[in-house]
């Protein structure tokens, strides 16, 4: 049964009685497809704003494509209105849940996102208060969508790490948060290797294919210490600056400003390197290569998720023939980024 007054889901809506679930198709809905991890994305909504926070996030970026065809996943944005209660400082944190083949993402009451992983269709909900945070939309809920439609969808590893490479070969870069992955990522842009992804990769384990999304790039404002070129200082000082839920801050910066270059295609893993915080016993020599009965241990402790999903045992197969490496910090992040680059060959 349902009240006069209607159950309250479809907020703002003048007919909520008669349409509480706000299935009728509404007007003026629009959308955007991107090609995104291998997959083809639809985006729909009636909300300008909202398309435009995906076309910030997926827009310039290239098109890579996996030796599978790619599915096409539907995910739509809806925009609800503002929320009585205050807004706070800073979004609550997303709790997920799942069940029925459904996945849930979950602020609040207003800001959420329900994923059918074998549909591959999504549906992502953010009142207009979400607006005023949109690094957390887009991170948490909007690229939360994204990233987990395409690894179900695809069958892909998904990875908490960094990847850059050369000539379409790739090096997985691993280690704790802190460790320095994304100032080394930076330093190997600057110095010619292509750049994959800084936070999250995600590997096809039967090809060792590796994709990610090059948006944009997070460092810390201590890190541009190490930066002498007076442009790319300007790049980075001029970028917004997101604080992360660990109360870090750091800057965002548009790796598409034509800083550097991008990865054109998928690059095949040749290696993977832990990213160590301690400095090496010898300055000349910061690379050491990780006996081939710890690989498997190393992977798995670094990776607590992905080590649970679909494809994980013939992924770290695969990364076990190909060999580890552990990079201690030299004098200088430059220093780093040089060892790879000769370690890509």
């Amino acid at each position: 049964m349902i009240d006069d007054d209607g159950l309250g889901f479809c907020a703002g809506v003048q007919d909520a009685g008669a349409d509480p679930f706000c299935e009728r198709p509404a007007d003026r809905r629009h959308s955007v497809c991107r090609q995104i991890l291998g997959g083809c994305f639809r985006f729909e909504s009636t909300s300008a704003v909202l398309l435009d926070l995906v076309e910030a996030a997926y827009a310039g970026l290239p098109s890579h494509h996996l030796p599978m065809a790619a599915p096409e996943f539907r995910i739509e944005l809806r925009l609800l209105p503002r929320q009585v209660s205050p807004n706070p400082a800073e979004p609550p944190m997303v709790r997920v849940q799942s069940g029925a083949g459904l996945l849930c993402g979950v602020m609040d009451a207003s800001n959420y996102v329900v994923l059918a992983p074998e549909q591959r269709r999504g549906l992502v909900v953010a009142s207009e208060d979400m607006l005023g945070h949109p690094y957390h939309l887009r991170y948490e809920l909007i690229e939360f969508a994204v990233f987990t439609l395409a690894t179900r969808g695809l069958g892909l590893v998904p990875l908490h790490g960094a990847c850059v490479g050369a000539q379409g070969r790739g090096i997985l870069l691993l280690g704790a948060s802190g460790s320095g992955k994304s100032t080394l990522a930076l330093h190997s842009l600057l110095q010619g290797l292509d750049f994959l992804a800084e936070d999250a990769v995600f590997v096809q384990p039967e090809s060792m294919l590796a994709t990610g999304v090059a948006n944009y790039l997070h460092v810390q404002a201590d890190a541009l210490r190490f930066i002498s070129d007076e442009a790319t200082r300007r790049w980075i000082n001029q970028a917004p600056v997101i604080r992360r839920r660990s109360g870090v801050e750091k800057f965002e910066a548009d790796l598409r400003q034509g800083h550097g270059r991008l990865a054109a295609v998928p690059l095949e893993l040749v290696g993977v390197v832990f990213v160590c915080d301690q400095p090496a016993d010898d300055p000349d020599v910061l690379l050491s290569v990780i006996p081939q009965h710890e690989i498997a241990d190393g992977l798995r402790a670094d990776q607590a998720y992905a080590s649970g999903q679909p494809g994980w045992h013939r992924f770290e197969q695969q990364m076990m023939q190909l060999g580890a490496h552990q990079l201690r910090r030299g004098h200088h992040p430059r220093d780093a980024a040089t060892a790879l680059s000769r370690l890509l060959g």
